[in-house]
């Protein structure tokens, strides 16, 4: 059994996929980044500026998601490099269910910590500043392995 690259897989990658890959990962951008506006936007507001780290997580939580969900998808057509497989294994159902839980933590860690309903109820502003706060790096990096 020979060893290669987990990155040359993805030359074998037809354009179908590649077009899920970046419409999901655009999706993902806006439906994370607008709410909770880590991306400038007139309807949503924060009480606490994001974080320096925020939009790389943001970014690489939205690449990840956008190749994760284009695993599901068939991979028939032209491609850079053609394998013996290239219609695909079927994706790991729990590979879907990791990833969901990924973009959730990816979600909680780029959010404002006291725009959070859930920690303000439970941990009160003051809570949610001192305790919330520190955790999210920590739920950013759970959140990008998961994915």
């Amino acid at each position: 059994m020979g060893q290669h690259c987990f990155l040359a897989t993805l030359l074998t990658w037809s354009l179908r996929r590649w077009l899920v890959a970046g419409g999901v990962g655009i999706v993902t951008l806006l439906t994370m980044g607008l709410p909770t506006a880590v991306i400038a936007n007139p309807v949503f507001g924060r009480s606490i500026a994001p974080t320096t780290w925020a939009m790389d997580v943001l970014i690489a939580t939205s690449a990840l998601a956008g190749l994760l969900t284009s695993t599901y998808v068939r991979n028939d057509g032209p491609a850079l490099v053609r394998s013996e497989n290239t219609a695909g294994i079927a994706a790991d159902p729990r590979s879907a269910r990791r990833g969901a839980l990924g973009g959730l933590l990816a979600y909680l860690a780029i959010g404002c910590p006291v725009c959070n309903k859930v920690v303000l109820i439970a941990l009160g502003a003051t809570g949610a500043v001192r305790i919330f706060a520190p955790v999210q790096p920590y739920l950013a990096a759970l959140g990008l392995i998961a994915l």
